[in-house]
């Protein structure tokens, strides 16, 4: 062991060994968290355990110093830790069965093949004991390491009713003894759902980064699509799964042209076509093709449908824009989401002219609308675009108030300011 450190040498050893600390729990969290829940069959155990062996390595790595291979030293301990629980709990009836699996031995009952061990726990998760509204969200934070803010962020709701569903779900697991079951093939289109609106979801979480500053969030983006293109190919014959895969590869494709040379946000109609990603739009037509074959159509292929008119249009293709509005007709006829309904407010007002897309959003109470800074943005627009100037500067106000990132900012205050 190597001699404590002191002084100023002492408080950089503690900066670089809670810096590598983070950057594990940001890159391989979920990982962790699956390899250890696919061999204990416990999902919350696996969380708890990995979590001693975090605050583990803020103890031992300032003095010993950061080890050649973090994830292998917070595996290792995190496997001690779920030992010891279990050891000094009393091993039960069966459970030296599962202490083999967790130390490497085979299980004695073969489980179905995924390519990766977040897309097992993804299925896990989305056990139909679970309370349906928390499976998603409970990927979100188990699999992919999400804090609760973040997630009641991406399905819009209050962060305290977020953690009030997750710690019931968990209360749930724990109570009513839900084992941690690998689903067979049959049971995967019954909880496929789920683990789409999960990775989406994570998706958005990355995509609202616009900046482009935080490695979490971009490296989530580039995560959810990695896990999208797995899952198609697992499912091989689910339209949705396609769908997704198509969505996240279009809206990936244009990463690179989001912002300006000095940092800038740039929306999609005055993005430089030639930042695309051609490989990745490539994928998106790919994957669209695929679903639009297996005749089940749903609300991922209509989103990609309409990101893909989108980046055609702006290739050179002649995409009409009621084209655009019929997309999202279907669209929100199918899944009337308040993202969807502004988005078609939008594509309505390019189509027929501003109060065409003012009268789309009356269609949205102020209750929907209160916290959703999209829609103070498609009001500032449009409105500005009538010449409702008092309109437009409150509801650019609320949307400046409502943004989280400068470049957002900026970019509603020069866009709607009136000529």
């Amino acid at each position: 062991m190597a001699a404590p450190a002191t002084g100023d040498a002492a408080a950089a050893l503690a900066r670089a060994s809670g810096n590598a600390a983070a950057a594990v729990a940001r890159d391989s969290y979920g990982r962790l968290v699956a390899y250890l829940a696919a061999r204990s069959h416990d999902i919350a155990g696996a969380e708890d355990a990995l979590g001693d062996a975090f605050a583990a390595a803020l103890v031992h790595w300032p003095v010993d110093g950061v080890p050649a291979a973090p994830e292998a030293w917070l595996l290792t301990a995190a496997r001690r830790r779920l030992h010891d629980r279990w050891r000094h709990g009393g091993v039960e009836a069966g459970a030296e069965a599962t202490l083999a699996i967790v130390f490497g031995e085979l299980a004695a009952t073969p489980e179905p093949e995924f390519p990766d061990e977040r897309l097992k726990l993804m299925f896990v998760c989305a056990h139909p004991a679970i309370d349906p509204a928390a499976r998603a969200a409970l990927m979100l934070q188990t699999v992919l390491g999400l804090d609760a803010a973040r997630i009641a962020s991406a399905f819009l709701v209050a962060p305290a009713t977020l953690s009030q569903r997750l710690v019931r779900a968990k209360a749930k697991i724990r109570s009513a003894g839900i084992a941690f079951e690998v689903p067979g093939p049959d049971q995967w289109p019954d909880r496929l759902a789920d683990v789409l609106e999960a990775i989406y979801a994570a998706y958005g979480t990355g995509w609202d980064d616009v900046a482009g500053t935080d490695p979490e969030r971009s490296g989530l983006a580039q995560e959810a699509l990695t896990l999208a293109a797995m899952l198609a190919q697992l499912v091989g014959d689910a339209a949705e799964a396609w769908g997704l895969l198509a969505l996240l590869a279009f809206c990936q494709s244009r990463v690179g042209a989001r912002r300006d040379g000095v940092g800038d946000y740039v929306p999609l109609q005055a993005q430089d076509t030639s930042l695309w990603d051609r490989e990745l739009i490539g994928v998106g037509e790919a994957a669209l093709h695929r679903a639009a074959a297996l005749a089940a159509p749903g609300a991922f292929q209509l989103e990609a449908a309409i990101q893909s008119a989108h980046t055609q249009r702006r290739l050179g293709a002649s995409v009409p824009d009621a084209a655009i509005v019929a997309l999202y007709d279907a669209l929100v006829a199918l899944r009337p989401t308040i993202g969807a309904i502004v988005s078609r407010a939008c594509a309505v007002g390019a189509a027929s002219g501003a109060a065409a897309g003012l009268a789309a959003l009356a269609a949205l109470t102020a209750k929907d609308v209160d916290g959703y800074q999209p829609y103070w943005a498609a009001l500032a627009h449009l409105a500005a675009a009538q010449g409702d100037v008092a309109t437009a500067r409150a509801a650019r106000e609320r949307a400046v108030g409502l943004s989280t990132d400068p470049a957002v900012r900026r970019f509603l205050l020069r866009a709607t300011e009136p000529r």
